[in-house]
């Protein structure tokens, strides 16, 4: 069994593979299964170990902008940092007041649907490595539905691939 120190108190800590809660992404719904994960049995702190990180956020940003119901805010905001632009940055992009975006990444104004369509096609075509993905999301776009409650993203850390639950 393999032993690592905890970031936290510094105890010897476990090394497991498990599932783990990727909060860390700003996404409270994304889960990683199959990564290793230092546990400390002292002070119940755990820190996942992340492969790949870089290509872990593109195969993130990929569900978001796949997801078949309609985008909520913290979504767009992870799709706004992926694209490595400002909050005024990218309202520009999109030709809305940076209030406007402000208040649909937090969830306190509706996007509108060709708003959230525009969206999620900068986030392909701006997005390192999501290009390929374009023309099948796009020809999705007349499936997505409304639905209130966010839906899951899983990750297969091996296979880099998501799903949804």
């Amino acid at each position: 069994m393999r032993k690592e120190p905890c970031s936290k108190c510094g105890a010897g800590a476990r090394v497991i593979r498990g599932s783990y809660r990727f909060r860390e992404s700003g996404l409270p719904h994304v889960t990683l299964h199959g990564i290793e994960i230092i546990r400390c049995p002292v002070c119940g702190n755990e820190d996942p170990i992340i492969p790949r990180l870089n290509r872990l956020m593109q195969v993130i940003a990929l569900g978001i902008v796949n997801k078949p119901y309609r985008l909520r805010g913290e979504e767009i905001r992870f799709l706004r940092k992926y694209l490595g632009k400002t909050g005024e940055e990218f309202a520009r992009l999109i030709h809305v007041d940076k209030t406007t975006l402000s208040k649909w990444e937090n969830n306190d104004d509706r996007v509108g649907d060709q708003s959230e369509r525009l969206i999620r096609l900068l986030a392909l075509v701006l997005g390192e490595g999501l290009q390929g993905s374009t023309a099948s999301t796009v020809e999705a776009f007349p499936r997505i539905k409304d639905r209130k409650p966010p839906v899951r993203i899983e990750i297969d850390s091996e296979k880099m691939s998501y799903q949804y639950a």
